[in-house]
């Protein structure tokens, strides 16, 4: 029988509540999650993707999750990765406008690459990582937003 892997790609800039929210519940769908935190050249990155995949490896310990980090287009990496789909949350209607167009480029990139949409809890949906970034880079704790603790 066939693994069922999901490849959830982002910046995950930082890593938040609600990214950790989807990675459970995918995990009740899954047999096993892995985490892509993919090189964005239009961002500049708040937070190391060195000390990311720590954070986020740390966050699932003892659970079927890889972290790993990618240059590369979304649909080739999930490939590589022999994951049959790619796994992304929608905080809102905005979300699912964007999300729907990559979809359907990497259907097309990789055949029978599926996407599946998760709805974000609602207690987590006004979470975002650029609104982390802003209240963190003027000195505001954070650590509420986050399943681990900044160094």
């Amino acid at each position: 029988m066939n693994k069922k892997i999901a490849f959830f790609p982002g910046s995950f800039d930082p890593f938040t509540k609600g990214h950790e929210d989807i990675v459970l519940r995918a995990l009740e769908i899954f047999d096993e999650v892995i985490i892509g935190i993919g090189h964005n050249t239009n961002k500049n990155r708040y937070f190391s993707i060195e000390k990311m995949t720590v954070w986020i490896e740390q966050t699932f310990v003892g659970k079927p999750v890889k972290v790993v980090a990618y240059n590369n287009l979304t649909a080739t990496v999930a490939q590589e990765m022999n994951a049959n789909f790619l796994l992304r949350g929608l905080r809102n209607t905005t979300d699912f406008e964007y999300e729907n167009s990559i979809s359907q480029v990497n259907r097309y990139l990789v055949k029978g690459l599926e996407t599946v949409f998760l709805i974000t809890s609602p207690h987590l949906a006004p979470i975002s990582s650029t609104i982390i970034r802003d209240l963190h880079r003027y000195g505001t704790n954070v650590d509420e937003f986050l399943p681990y603790t900044l160094e």
